[in-house]
């Protein structure tokens, strides 16, 4: 599989393409960023051990950005470990636990270096045939998402989501409302507006079966005198 994306801001252009190989249990991905000039290199094995999969990651050619990780998956819970691959390495941890209904999940990042939490995230999910809600404790505390997302038929199968975010440092309030729209089985159209008046706003069209083409912009509106945003995507499968 082959895949690429280009943005274009102010005149400047950075993008990415990616590969992926399959063979038997190992899948292979590689992704190189025009930006930092980086290979990203992704080895994941599955079928080691019942419900357990292994994932090594690297970039090149920083050697020292190594990464082994190992997720465990169960009907009602997955558990995943994730440790550098150096000296003093950080250590990352995520759990899940639930039922269809109501999932409950943590995530935390220690580094051994200095003996500190550098992240720690939990939040709780409710889901229904035909809505969506969940709340988020991010950054350490610092941080609160509220967000609902229900389907409606009169948007031919789209949605509309709504999220509260508050972050408790700076006692700063975001509201962003957005909107979901099938205009054929095979194009979607996507918008979301918030209270600062950042505008976003999408259109992905699938060329064929799981091949998309996908093209983005987003502007300020209270600052129309900036130059506005624009991003192409191509995702090509056989």
């Amino acid at each position: 599989a082959l895949a690429s994306n280009i943005v274009n801001k102010g005149g400047l252009s950075s993008g990415d393409v990616a590969a992926q190989y399959k063979h038997q249990n190992a899948v292979v991905d590689f992704k190189l960023d025009t930006e930092s000039n980086v290979i990203l290199t992704t080895l994941t094995i599955t079928d080691l051990h019942p419900s357990a999969k292994t994932v090594a990651s690297f970039k090149l050619p920083d050697y020292n950005s190594g990464k082994l990780e190992v997720q465990y998956f169960h009907e009602h819970a997955t558990v995943a470990t994730a440790v550098g691959l150096k000296k003093s390495p950080a250590v990352d941890f995520s759990a899940t636990i639930g039922t269809p209904g109501i999932a409950f999940g943590a995530e935390a990042s220690y580094v051994t270096s200095s003996g500190e939490f550098t992240k720690y995230n939990a939040g709780v999910n409710m889901t229904k045939p035909d809505s969506n809600a969940s709340v988020v404790l991010a950054d350490k505390g610092d941080s609160l998402k509220v967000s609902y997302l229900h389907h409606l038929n009169q948007l031919n199968g789209g949605a509309v989501v709504g999220e509260i975010a508050r972050k408790f440092s700076t006692n700063e309030n975001t509201l962003t409302v957005g909107c979901s729209y099938l205009v054929d089985p095979h194009t979607l159209v996507k918008a979301k507006l918030n209270n600062h008046g950042n505008l976003g706003a999408l259109v992905q069209h699938e060329l064929r079966p799981k091949s998309f083409l996908t093209i983005s912009g987003a502007f300020d509106t209270k600052a129309l005198e900036k130059t506005p945003k624009f991003g192409l995507a191509l995702s090509l499968k056989p």
